[in-house]
């Protein structure tokens, strides 16, 4: 299964991320949405997990939940905004994967078997930080992760 993962458009949705999103067969968005034409024009695409982010304070945004937990091709997946609000131990939980944005850093690692997954920021560049996008492969239940810079 491929899943698309953007985060941090806060209003911006490229069409070299939308671009790159397609072929997804699920898509993540990991908050600081922006606008609300961000998701719909997403699920245009596939079907989409979106949670709010710390800009996400209109009316609009009020039907995302803060944090998501998706079962995607047999693996369980955690969705949370800003990773340093996490207060649960992923591995403990059962989860294969956190995804988060807010830093708008780009990062992948594997901690205690877990994957902590940001695609950074796919909206509005900030500093010389890159723009980007992810996307995570389930096969066999095991989970990969790839960083796609605009």
């Amino acid at each position: 299964m491929v899943i698309g993962v953007i985060s941090d458009t806060h209003g911006l949705l490229r069409p070299e991320a939308l671009e790159l999103l397609r072929g997804s067969e699920h898509i993540i968005h990991a908050g600081d949405i922006g606008s609300p034409e961000i998701v719909p024009a997403l699920e245009k695409i596939a079907p989409v997990t979106a949670i709010r982010g710390n800009v996400d304070k209109q009316a609009w945004a009020r039907r995302f939940a803060e944090i998501e937990i998706v079962e995607l091709a047999g693996v369980h997946v955690y969705i949370i905004h800003d990773l340093n609000a996490l207060d649960l131990n992923p591995k403990a939980a059962g989860f294969a994967a956190v995804i988060s944005g807010h830093s708008h850093k780009p990062k992948q690692e594997t901690k205690d078997g877990v994957l902590y997954f940001n695609p950074g920021s796919a909206g509005p560049r900030r500093f010389t930080l890159p723009i980007s996008v992810g996307r995570l492969e389930i096969v066999g239940g095991m989970i990969s992760a790839t960083i796609l810079n605009l």
